[in-house]
């Protein structure tokens, strides 16, 4: 299987260009859109307002739009998952908001001074000055969090299925290495960050992608989710030991020891050696 989708040749990852790409544009075409609706319709006391409007805030969601898409990586919507996803998202819009503010009032500000005059971002009152931006880039933190997502979900299944279906070995790339595994060297798999860890008796290869992307292929190899961030080998779990938590305490045949989620008890069950 190869990253060609995953990797570019410049070193930024196609999975994360595309998408700002499209943040980029949009970006453009929005403020294009406004400004010249703006200047049509008189907003302002010169045209140069409202170019200025919408060029100052494009200029800060395009640049805020790469760490929306790390935090989609970091903290990706699973369908086992999606009450706390939707909780830090919707915290992350917070600072999101603060950070698109702050530019907007900054340069504007600066600008308006140069020019003698006064722009007054805050003659409403700070707080609902704060509300009002604050919903609207809700919407467009969405928006461009959706758009890195949609762009991740293709190039992962894309890299799913060029696996060749009739050879059970799994293709991954550590480093600079391409490596066969066989799905009974491995013991488990465990998400780290924007990578993922195969585990075997020998050593841990390290390679970039998500766990929910793994899942959908090691699955019929065996496979079972233990935890929102592990897999385990089926062939490889030795003994099953329910923890005070309710957790699962999982002994592989290695003597290695791993905890499963209560979550997944269910699953386990199936696979109790006893």
């Amino acid at each position: 299987m190869t990253t060609g989708d995953l990797e570019g040749t410049s070193g930024w990852p196609r999975a994360e260009r595309r998408p700002w790409l499209v943040v980029l544009f949009v970006g453009l075409a929005v403020m294009f859109v406004n400004a010249t609706s703006g200047v049509i319709e008189g907003a302002g006391d010169h045209w140069i307002e409202p170019v200025l409007w919408e060029a100052t805030s494009a200029i800060i969601i395009v640049g805020l739009a790469p760490f929306v898409g790390y935090g989609m990586r970091q903290w990706p919507p699973r369908a086992d998952n999606m009450p706390a996803f939707a909780l830090i998202h919707f915290g992350l819009t917070i600072p999101f908001a603060l950070a698109h503010i702050t530019f907007i009032f900054v340069t504007r500000e600066a600008a308006y001074w140069a020019f003698g005059a006064r722009y007054g971002f805050f003659d409403d009152g700070v707080a609902i000055t704060l509300l009002y931006e604050w919903r609207k880039d809700v919407l467009v933190y969405a928006a461009v969090a959706a758009t890195y997502w949609v762009f991740r979900y293709i190039a992962e299944r894309h890299q799913a299925a060029l696996s060749p279906p009739t050879d059970d070995r799994i293709e991954v790339r550590d480093g600079g290495a391409v490596l066969f595994l066989a799905p009974a060297d491995i013991t488990h798999v465990e998400a780290a960050g924007n990578y993922v860890e195969f585990h075997t008796a020998a050593k841990t290869h390290l390679v970039r992608g998500t766990l929910a992307s793994w899942e959908a292929r090691l699955t019929a190899r065996g496979f079972l989710r233990v935890h929102r961030s592990r897999l385990v080998n089926r062939t490889k779990i030795g003994a099953l030991r329910p923890t005070p938590s309710g957790d699962v305490e999982i002994s592989l045949t290695d003597g290695r020891t791993l905890i499963g989620s209560r979550r997944y008890r269910a699953l386990l069950a199936g696979s109790d050696p006893t």
